[in-house]
């Protein structure tokens, strides 16, 4: 088949651009999908921008499913700056042919050199590997989804699987989180149970289940050698969106987030010290939703004058956030954060003290240059960030004498994570507030929202540790337990007298294996200290912080981003880090 030649698109805000969107994502919508016929014959190349809009036209597509040595999945969840199907999980890897040289070829070799080229652009697998793998090629399936009113996808979906045991490094602008999951997390994640329930499944990913790899028949041979040479009618598939408060918090966090984290690197930048600036941008790597970064913002909307000096506001907070991350991983003594190894383990202790401290320093200096903040606001700005550090430090000491204590209250316990999480929390509603030009009473009532929302978000984080794999959390799972930490959990357990040999051998150590470690769990589960955990934050302290938050906002006059706040707190209750 001869090269198709791309034809440009416009893309100009006035002939219904994608200027609003990621500039990465919205680059990528000028490539040149390959349109096809009912028997997946290529008629010619089409933009993807207008492939996917409207009604939409039949494209090539594929989707990887690799396999690990365990028989295990490799599943993601697509970047919240996706244009198309944003933040929802999907399988291994899944895009388009381009008409580009390699992939117009027939549509086996196609879709396979495709498949390549974009494992090295999406997971950071480079060609050197894939080049030495076998892609087996299993079937194809035609579906028809849409995402919203202007947006929507009609693939032949060429279905390649793969076995390899592969360490992958995900492209944060594409992909924000993955897992390997066996045959029974396959099944919970489609039948939405347990840490699936609030999540956004991919329709074509659901579909490509049922047709080709059930779990219930989970023999991966056996799938392989089970081609089918006819292509699979799926028809139209619906997106079950099984909490919109979800996929409206991240779409919020996505419109501010490309400002708020230029903001961070322009600041950033001023390190001049090579070392030091690559140790305080580390963690930025990591990606992340930015929600510290951006609720200033979005409480300045809510209250009715969001600016530009929110971004600035933001990004002091989150990198001051960061600072007090670096310093809690080097006194927890854990590797990993985000992801990726942590500071101290990716430089050394010392140069990430210093990068802490330095973090620190710059948070202040951002405020006190900025040119978007009054100089009658930063004065209150600056104490209420003060005091949000200390009360931080005051938490974070209370935290670590608890490991060494014989017993902790639920009380004293709320009462810790009041400072070391949701402290921070009230500042960015609090300071979101002052900037906006609140009066005292609306800065008051923001900062009472803030508190309550941080204390449902840290109550959930602490059954989220217990529950999720150190893929999906971007840390170590379980790491609750070998550092001693008094959460509800550990509460339950260490107060219920029960035989829990391998919890206690365990606990507070600061050594595990990931087979102790699981039947530790194990013991918590089969104790009841995991659903004791999750019934008390749920029906006593999240609620009753949730309520409460929810009372704050009654007081702000409703509005589209009023009810983004109100979102927010309702996905404190059901999300998964």
């Amino acid at each position: 088949m001869a090269l198709i030649s791309p034809k440009r698109i416009n893309m100009t805000t006035e002939d219904g651009g994608l200027t609003e969107y990621d500039s990465t994502q919205a680059e990528m919508m000028l490539e040149q999908c390959l349109q096809l016929d009912e028997n997946d014959e290529v008629i010619g190349g089409v933009s993807k921008k207008t492939c996917h809009r409207g009604q939409g036209i039949r494209h090539r597509a594929f989707s990887v499913l690799i396999f690990d040595s365990q028989d295990r999945l490799l599943v993601q969840q697509r970047s919240a700056d996706k244009i198309t199907f944003p933040s929802v999980w999907a399988n291994s890897c899944c895009s388009h042919p381009l008409a580009i040289e390699g992939e117009t070829e027939d549509s086996e070799t196609g879709v396979i050199e495709a498949a390549r080229r974009k494992l090295e652009q999406e997971l950071g697998i480079p060609r050197s590997k894939t080049d030495t793998w076998d892609f087996n090629h299993i079937g194809r399936f035609e579906y028809r989804c849409r995402w919203d009113d202007e947006w929507v996808e009609h693939e032949i979906d060429h279905v390649l699987i793969v076995r390899e045991d592969i360490e992958v490094k995900p492209n944060e602008n594409e992909i924000q989180a993955i897992a390997w999951l066996d045959s029974e997390g396959i099944e919970d994640m489609i039948s939405r149970n347990g840490r699936w329930s609030s999540q956004l499944i991919a329709p074509w990913f659901e579909s490509l289940v049922e047709n080709f790899c059930s779990p219930r028949d989970w023999d991966i041979d056996e799938i392989i050698s089970s081609r089918r040479s006819d292509i699979v009618r799926c028809g139209e598939l619906e997106l079950r969106r099984v909490d919109d408060s979800a996929a409206n918090v991240l779409a919020a966090l996505s419109q501010h987030r490309e400002i708020v984290e230029a903001v961070i690197q322009e600041n950033l930048e001023k390190i001049k010290q090579e070392r030091l600036r690559g140790a305080m941008s580390h963690l930025f790597t990591g990606g992340g939703k930015r929600l510290r970064a951006i609720m200033p913002r979005l409480v300045g909307d809510a209250v009715g004058n969001g600016h530009a000096g929110h971004y600035t506001l933001g990004a002091c907070i989150e990198i001051i956030h960061n600072f007090t991350l670096v310093h809690d991983d080097i006194m927890d003594q854990d590797p990993i954060r985000r992801g990726l190894e942590a500071v101290h383990i990716a430089y050394d202790d010392a140069t990430a003290i210093n990068a802490g401290d330095a973090m620190l320093a710059l948070g202040f200096e951002m405020l006190a240059d900025s040119e978007d903040i009054e100089d009658k606001q930063l004065r209150q700005v600056v104490s209420a960030i003060g005091t949000m550090v200390r009360r931080v430090a005051q938490g974070q000491q209370e935290d670590f004498e608890f490991e060494h204590r014989e017993s902790v209250s639920e009380d004293e316990y709320i009462a810790m994570i009041a400072g070391k999480t949701s402290a921070m929390f009230q500042t960015c509603a609090e300071t979101g507030a002052i900037l906006a030009g609140a009066d005292a009473a609306t800065v008051e009532n923001m900062a009472a929202w803030g508190l309550n929302l941080g204390l449902c978000f840290q109550i959930m984080d602490d059954y989220i540790d217990m529950v999720s794999d150190t893929e999906t959390l971007g840390k170590p799972s379980g790491s609750d337990i070998v550092q001693g930490k008094r959460t509800l959990i550990a509460i339950h357990a260490i107060e219920s007298g029960a035989d829990l040999p391998t919890f206690k051998r365990l606990f507070g150590t600061g050594q595990d294996s990931e087979s102790e470690l699981d039947d530790a769990v194990n013991e918590l589960k089969e104790n009841g200290s995991i659903q004791y955990a999750l019934d008390r934050a749920m029906k006593h302290h999240a609620m009753k912080h949730h309520r409460i938050a929810h009372d704050c906002l009654d007081a702000l006059e409703p509005s589209e981003a009023v009810t983004i706040l109100r979102n927010m707190t309702d996905f404190q209750l059901v999300r998964i880090n």
